[in-house]
């Protein structure tokens, strides 16, 4: 695929603002210290030694300096360390073709999708691989230059359309796949507001929030809580998350060329998907309209002519302006949630400063 001058134009003011901005800092100038940990983890002479604990020690951002969220799924790739460290010696094998590696390796592992796995490649051949997540891939749709897929084309060999792409783009800009794997994080910030706001509990001062622009922490999850728990949920009765060959969370944050789908769902029996969108700080109008956006998209790109698209918006508490809304638009349904919030003294018996509690 061939980028645009447009585009490329674009991109290069992005990233010369981006590495300006005090973000870049936490992001790109950590690049030599985190390869110079993890390499050695992940070369070919200690793969068959890797432990549990170095493994999920390079899932935590706090030590890759990059990516939130992948030692979620630390429990279960590690459940068998001897299977994990015949998938890494696949995935990391520079003798075979990387679409084949990727296909192996991530059939071996389950929770081993495309986030950790292109990952790890990054870390381990900064570069040659270039990291497909859907930061990545929600912000190169928005340009259009998202590449296009066979139907039943697998995960690796999608993978290399995408890498050629990165790789394209690295040296057009130029930068480097690390940086520019950080450039992806910082337009998705700028577009997105993917914060919930949420009032203090009671028994909490307002005065701990220093303006409006504070959140308090307890619901900034609530996205996070919905994909992590859906199994618990009365939805999942009907509806599974949506999920994709190398990515069993495609359904979490789906990204398409007009923004990123919160929540993407099947129902287990019929033919029927499910567009489920958070309201957050955004006002009714903006919820809705950005819902119907992304049934327009599955209907266009992802369901079948016979199969139907419905929608469901999730918020705190519902105005009038929403009710109107969705009292004229079909398919489309609304649920509340609830956030509680409890002090609780501990057991008796125990003690703070040598008193009792």
């Amino acid at each position: 695929m061939n980028v645009s001058n447009e585009v490329v134009g674009d991109l290069r003011e992005a990233l010369a603002a981006f590495l300006k901005s005090r973000a870049s800092k936490g992001i790109v100038d950590p690049k030599d210290e985190v390869l110079a940990r993890f390499q050695p983890v992940f070369s070919s002479k200690h793969l068959a030694e890797i432990t549990e604990d170095e493994f999920r020690s390079f899932l935590l951002d706090k030590n890759n300096h990059h990516w939130s969220g992948l030692h979620r799924k630390g429990p279960l790739m590690c459940s068998n360390m001897n299977q994990l460290r015949t998938a890494l010696a696949v995935l990391l094998d520079e003798a075979r073709p990387v679409a084949e590696r990727l296909d192996e390796a991530t059939e071996m592992i389950s929770g081993m999708g495309k986030n950790v796995a292109s990952a790890i490649l990054l870390v381990a051949q900064p570069d040659r691989y270039g990291v497909w997540n859907n930061r990545s891939e929600a912000a190169m749709k928005r340009l259009g230059i998202w590449p296009s897929f066979d139907r039943g084309e697998s995960f690796g060999c999608r993978y290399v359309k995408v890498n050629q792409i990165l790789l394209h783009l690295r040296d057009t800009l130029p930068t480097d796949l690390w940086t520019l794997d950080g450039l992806w994080w910082y337009l998705d910030e700028k577009d997105s507001g993917d914060v919930l706001q949420v009032e203090a509990p009671e028994g909490v001062s307002s005065g701990v929030l220093p303006d409006s622009e504070q959140r308090f922490g307890l619901e900034r999850h609530l996205h996070e809580f919905l994909r992590d728990n859906w199994n618990q949920l009365e939805l999942a009765r009907e509806w599974t998350l949506y999920q994709e060959p190398g990515d069993d969370e495609a359904g979490y944050e789906y990204p398409c060329d007009v923004g990123r789908i919160d929540l993407l769902a099947k129902h287990k029996d019929q033919r029927r998907w499910l567009v489920i969108e958070l309201k957050r700080n955004q006002t009714s109008d903006q919820t809705v309209g950005q819902l119907l956006r992304y049934i327009g998209w599955v209907k266009r790109h992802l369901a079948k002519p016979t199969e139907e698209v419905h929608g469901l918006i999730i918020c705190r508490e519902p105005d009038d302006t929403l009710r109107y809304a969705l009292s004229t638009v079909p398919n489309v349904e609304l649920r509340l949630y609830r956030v509680e919030f409890h002090l609780m003294k501990p057991e008796t018996g125990w003690k703070v400063n040598g008193g009792n509690v």
